[in-house]
């Protein structure tokens, strides 16, 4: 076993390297020359792109349940500070720029999180779904991905409503793990988020129709058996189409998946 890192020797130098990267990322970005999306407006842009729509509270394992309904109440406070922003030419999206600290001070209360790959629970916990479903939205448009984190290829959850491909998640982490997108269009868009009882929904509209739509989807999905344990394997590709003809004008691999899997693997189908 290798020599722990000074963050793992305790939970108080864990806070001290935490605390070590936000100052850090705090000097970044008041150094950076970067112009970040802050403007917001009620009134949609004419155009709508795209619309998702995910499950607030899915069968997580064994997962408390409560955890979700926090998550659910987490996600109430931070979606208004994201709803109607404005992302104009040139501008980045960044999600805890908008956001802020998810503390108890603000009324977050402890949700779900992951923590060196295993599920736990924090204050704020829940917002990577709110980061997941902007993710997903925002690969059906030309907007340029610029920062995203994921959970090291863990597959920490059975499928439980699943309708995004697996490995489209995103992992964040008050404010050095950020979401981030920039706008290197001619184009302005806008990002719309509200919940409903079951659902957070997103919608993503702009000012200029767009010329070409995506699609996105998983092939050769398969498990397998490795000498520490069983993985989830698959290859997830994204197809630019020409909005009139439908016609593939090109396909990239988005993600190759090679994720430990972290739960009871006895349902799964597994290739020897």
């Amino acid at each position: 076993m290798g020599r722990k890192l000074f963050c793992e020797l305790s939970p108080l130098t864990y806070e001290i390297s935490r605390q070590k990267c936000i100052l850090l990322r705090h000097i970044t970005n008041f150094a950076s020359k970067d112009k970040f999306a802050k403007a917001k407006s009620i009134s949609p842009l004419p155009h709508k792109i795209y619309s998702h729509s995910s499950f607030m509270r899915r069968k997580l394992g064994s997962v408390d349940m409560a955890l979700q309904e926090n998550k659910v109440h987490n996600l109430s406070l931070a979606v208004p500070l994201v709803n109607g922003v404005l992302i104009y030419p040139g501008e980045i999206f960044s999600f805890w720029n908008l956001v802020g600290n998810t503390t108890k001070a603000k009324g977050y209360k402890t949700g779900l999180a992951i923590k060196m790959g295993s599920p736990s629970q924090d204050v704020g916990g829940g917002m990577c779904q709110f980061t997941n479903l902007i993710h997903w939205m925002v690969l059906h448009t030309p907007l340029n991905v610029v920062e995203r984190h994921q959970h090291d290829q863990l597959d920490l959850f059975p499928d439980c409503k699943r309708n995004v491909p697996f490995g489209l998640g995103t992992s964040i982490v008050y404010n050095y793990f950020d979401y981030r997108f920039q706008n290197n269009t001619t184009a302005t868009y806008q990002i719309f988020i509200y919940q409903t009882e079951e659902f957070l929904c997103g919608e993503i509209r702009s000012n200029q129709s767009q010329s070409y739509q995506y699609q996105i989807y998983t092939q050769d999905e398969f498990f397998s058996k490795e000498e520490d344990g069983v993985y989830r394997k698959g290859n997830v590709f994204r197809e630019k189409l020409d909005t009139a003809s439908k016609v593939c004008i090109e396909k990239i691999l988005l993600q190759k998946n090679h994720a430990k899997v972290a739960y009871d693997t006895s349902s799964l189908k597994i290739d020897e």
